[in-house]
């Protein structure tokens, strides 16, 4: 059954953003279901939104593998919905996946790549204190302007996505408070006109990621 993240409490979609900047939706098509390719792999259809976009979007089969398959807890969305998630997220970071009014089918390897073993934990590669808050505000910015507030600082899908805990993301969500660009209350962050007005820095941090994104899938088809 097609299920859309959803993250402010008021059914509205929830948006994530790349450390790129780019502001992201995900349909994820559950349940899994098992390849009748004949491969030992699960797959999830899913559908990746570029927010704020002429309708961009990028199809996408996620292919779980036998090896992963065993650390996971469960297939349901409270157990994998999270991990694939910043899979896809991070696919997008390393620029593959192309965006297109009708795109055709990604396969995404949802695989070891990301989990270490030897700690037994996801790993998508810490980001820097400075990286992080330019997300938070990022987010803040995006899921105000493009679905309202409030907004979820303490997602675990966040804190995982920058390999970091729910509280350093507050922490760094109380500093922007104290810099008056938002209000926070608990883990929901309301943004405040002084980081709505970060409007156009958000706008072209998006346009250089989408202009570095075409121009690598541009080179590739020669």
């Amino acid at each position: 059954m097609p299920t859309q993240s959803q993250g402010n409490g008021s059914g509205e979609k929830r948006i994530y953003v790349t450390l790129t900047g780019l502001p992201l939706s995900f349909e994820l098509r559950w349940p899994f279901h098992k390849s009748t390719s004949g491969a030992d792999f699960w797959v999830l259809h899913g559908d990746i939104r570029l927010e704020n976009s002429a309708g961009l979007h990028a199809p996408v089969a996620v292919n779980l593998s036998a090896t992963v398959r065993e650390v996971m807890p469960s297939l349901e969305p409270n157990d994998a919905e999270a991990p694939i998630i910043n899979t896809l997220r991070k696919e997008v970071d390393r620029r593959q996946v192309e965006f297109a009014k009708s795109g055709k089918l990604v396969p995404v390897h949802f695989s070891s790549r990301h989990y270490d073993f030897k700690r037994n934990k996801w790993v998508f590669g810490r980001a820097s204190d400075d990286d992080m808050k330019l997300l938070v505000a990022r987010k803040v910015y995006w899921q105000t302007r493009l679905a309202g507030g409030p907004v979820w600082i303490g997602d675990p899908a966040d804190a995982l996505y920058v390999e970091t805990s729910v509280t350093h993301m507050l922490e760094t969500a109380r500093g922007l408070a104290r810099e008056e660009l938002l209000t926070l209350e608990g883990e929901w962050a309301s943004a405040n006109a002084a980081l709505m007005a970060q409007a156009e820095k958000f706008e072209a941090d998006m346009g250089l990621a989408v202009a570095e994104l075409e121009k690598k899938h541009a080179f590739e088809r020669g």
